[in-house]
């Protein structure tokens, strides 16, 4: 668990009430907390175990193994070994960084891939579980534990599209600003594990997926890119995205042709799931109806805006500024002091060569928009501890936060078309920076009036 004390920034250590919003801050990423998550979901009395109403007798299986990748792998893993304990024959675990300090038993095979492009690491991740699940039989038993990263971590491109193809179209699709359902439409028909491979690969083996949402709404078929769900989107959504972001001007046409000639993603409904179960055990809702409670226990009045954002990280700060200044002035649509939560994923275009992330993005776009503005504080968190390719989870702004920038010499509208947010707050000392948090269930703005 992340303490309190690792959300703290300078403009939290002055305020009255930065103590109860860091409070505020530890209550969210705790409720995503992918071992306890885990924990609920897999019900054990005796050789019986109970996933969402269905039983598995365990000894009816010839083998049991497991199969985790994403940010959250290493404690999802561990809470399954504790209730799978010796029926457990093999297992692969696929995760950002090289495990430390986990005590898991040699059955388990640990791999580190690479994000946010695959990378050689990647690809061999995805050749190993290819190998594992393939081995798997009608009589075998897969537990799949999916957490966000999992699409880039674990690779297994077709024939004909290399390693380097596939990073320069995901590099394209972030720098471009592409949702991450879009990118997944076409990472699904690209790689021989994502949109329904995996259960594909196993030979009819019976498959639990206990899965940590990063993606707004929760779909099946977005998350990790679907590697256990069926694919409801087609040759033609992938096509709509690929002219979309005009990615043949920028892409090699090998792409183009490895989209068209791909075998066909397996649709709702198809034989293959029936011995599937699909489980979301942890979601971005979740942790904001968290972070609300413990607002109202800090004595906020708590109100939740939305769980889906998504869209241009500064036209949403531009949103959500002037929802919180209508709060200070009219008490609408909710009288201070008031904590108001939203929860998803905005994107970024790349416009220049600056360092940050969405989270630290938004929070710079509303400086100017909060600037002089009394009693408020807007605070961005990437649920999983890093923003981008940076080292933070978000920053904090306040009315003060523009005043204390130019007296650094620092100009917000420059910073902001540079898209450099992190110096920007490394500067001020406001950047949040709790350390990876081992899960991932998208971010969240959590706003205050006083």
């Amino acid at each position: 668990m992340i303490p309190a004390e690792a959300f703290t920034t300078a403009t939290l250590r002055r305020h009255p009430q930065g103590e109860a919003i860091t409070r505020i801050l530890a209550a969210a990423i705790a409720a995503a907390h992918p071992g306890e998550a885990v924990r609920r979901a897999l019900q054990r009395q005796g050789d019986t175990l109970t996933v969402s109403g269905r039983d598995y007798d365990l000894k009816a299986y010839r083998r049991i193994c497991l199969l985790a990748l994403g940010k959250a792998a290493p404690a999802m893993t561990a809470a399954a070994v504790d209730v799978l304990g010796r029926d457990l024959s093999a297992g692969l675990l696929v995760c950002k960084q090289p495990v430390e300090g986990l005590s898991l038993p040699p059955v388990v095979e640990r791999l580190a891939g690479d994000h946010p492009v695959p990378g050689a690491r990647s690809l061999r991740a995805g050749e190993q579980a290819l190998a594992l699940v393939s081995s798997l039989g009608a009589d075998d038993l897969l537990l799949c534990l999916i957490s966000g990263g999992g699409s880039a971590l674990l690779s297994a491109p077709p024939e004909g599209l290399s390693l380097s193809d596939l990073g320069a179209l995901t590099a394209r699709l972030l720098a471009c600003g592409a949702r991450i359902d879009e990118i997944n439409t076409l990472r699904r028909r690209l790689d021989r594990l994502k949109g329904g491979g995996l259960a594909r690969s196993s030979n009819g083996a019976a498959l639990i997926s206990l899965i940590l949402s990063d993606v707004v709404g929760s779909p099946l078929e977005a998350i990790a890119s679907g590697p256990s769900a069926p694919d409801p989107s087609t040759l033609a959504d992938a096509l709509a995205v690929w002219e979309k972001y005009d990615l043949a001007a920028h892409l090699p046409a090998s792409i183009l042709e490895c989209l068209e000639s791909a075998v066909e993603t397996p649709k709702p409904g198809d034989p293959l799931f029936a011995r599937v179960q699909n489980l979301i055990v942890g979601s971005n809702l979740l942790s904001a109806q968290a972070a609300l409670r413990q607002a109202e226990q800090e004595g906020f009045t708590p109100y939740l805006l939305r769980a889906d954002l998504q869209g241009e990280a500064r036209q949403a700060a531009f949103e959500l500024a002037t929802l919180l200044r209508q709060t200070c002035r009219t008490g609408e649509p909710v009288a201070p002091p008031a904590c108001l939560v939203c929860g998803g994923e905005t994107t970024v275009t790349l416009a220049g060569d600056g360092r940050g992330g969405r989270n630290t993005e938004l929070a710079l776009a509303a400086v100017t928009e909060l600037a002089g503005f009394p009693g408020v504080l807007l605070v961005t968190l990437a649920s999983d501890g890093e923003d981008g390719s940076t080292p933070a989870a978000g920053a904090v702004v306040s009315g003060e936060t523009h005043r204390r920038a130019r007296e650094l010499g620092l100009t917000p509208g420059a910073c902001l078309a540079r898209n450099d947010s992190y110096p920007f707050f490394e500067a001020l000392d406001d950047l949040l920076k709790p350390g990876p948090t081992g899960t991932n269930v998208n971010d969240l703005v959590l706003m205050f009036a006083f």
